[in-house]
């Protein structure tokens, strides 16, 4: 399908696979979103914390997600994002992220969302609303 207001109740959109995290992902994150919580980027700040480890940024993953639209980016925009966190991601995970139509009313299409780690385990999912431009 070349056009996003093409696809029926049901189909997905192409899924995307991440790089595995990176410290230098997070690093940069923290950076652009001003969340320096060093849980995010020092493992021993991570471990006195109770983590295993450094986790990433819930919205650096939520963000991610939003590629999934990019190439649509001619035909219209997200116009409402709701995301439940459901695993931590960790350094060296690799996430593959969805979308699938739920609701195509022509107008404003409803994605169901997920981001899945390499363990085949959620770590988020949620409603992408795209809302298509008028001709």
């Amino acid at each position: 399908m070349s056009h996003i207001a093409e696809l029926q109740q049901g189909d997905s959109l192409k899924a995307i696979q991440l790089d595995p995290v990176s410290r230098l992902d997070l690093i940069k994150y923290a950076g652009a979103s001003g969340d320096f919580n060093p849980i995010h980027t020092i493992d021993e700040e991570a471990e006195n914390a109770g983590l295993p480890g450094i986790i990433a940024h819930g919205m650096w993953t939520m963000g991610n997600l939003a590629k999934l639209f990019t190439p649509y980016i001619e035909e219209g925009f997200i116009q409402d994002y709701t995301i439940r966190f459901r695993k931590m991601v960790f350094l060296d995970d690799v996430i593959i992220l969805t979308a699938k139509l739920l609701n195509n009313d022509t107008e404003l299409m409803e994605f169901r969302v997920a981001a899945v780690n390499q363990h085949q385990q959620e770590v988020m999912n949620g409603v992408v609303k795209f809302q298509c431009y008028q001709d």
